[in-house]
């Protein structure tokens, strides 16, 4: 009888991973994000790089999925649909705020990949269980709330900011607040 050992392997442990992808490219931005940046801070070779991820656009694709994937959704039921969908705006303008250059990855279909494209179906099935909604209907509230959400604080987040307009900060929160619950308020009386 052969017993298994849980003795870890000799030699030096993988040192590419996906998650470590992910995090170097977190670290770096996806505007800033270079092939040798992320192998810099892997502490390998952008060659070695190369044999995990095709090309630049596929290891922006993996960082984008894994911010996505690793975005804390707000939970549903603690409050009505009104609340829920003004939570979720902010959740989702707080994660563009946080990583610039993702609104691409979340606005575009091709850019969406089937891991992204599992959790939106995963929460829109949630959101419509949690508030007895028709999923068709969960669904065109969650992405008409998440569209303009995503394309406005991509526009008001940018990176390139003039100092005139850090003054105005606190001002563009609160239009920007009051625009959503107009859309989340409009969007709710619809029957699409």
């Amino acid at each position: 009888m052969t017993i298994a050992s849980t003795s870890p392997r000799p030699g030096r442990p993988p040192s590419i991973t996906r998650e470590r992808i992910a995090d170097a490219g977190m670290a770096l931005g996806l505007p800033a994000m270079t092939f040798t940046g992320v192998a810099t801070l892997l502490g390998v070779s952008h060659v070695a790089l190369y044999k995990h991820v095709a090309n630049l656009a596929a290891l922006k694709l993996l960082v984008a999925e894994e911010i996505f994937v690793r975005w804390k959704l707000p939970a549903t039921g603690n409050d009505d649909l009104e609340g829920y969908l003004l939570r979720f705006s902010a959740s989702l303008r707080a994660l563009v705020k946080s990583h610039p250059g993702l609104a691409p990855y979340l606005l575009r279909r091709k850019a969406t990949t089937p891991a992204m494209l599992a959790r939106i179906d995963a929460h829109q099935a949630q959101v419509a269980d949690s508030y007895r909604l028709p999923r068709e209907r969960a669904r065109w509230l969650l992405s008409t709330v998440a569209f303009h959400c995503v394309a406005l604080a991509d526009t008001v987040y940018a990176p390139a900011r003039d100092a005139w307009e850090a003054e105005d900060d606190a001002l563009i929160e609160a239009e920007f607040e009051l625009g959503m619950r107009a859309l989340v308020i409009g969007a709710l009386a619809m029957q699409p």
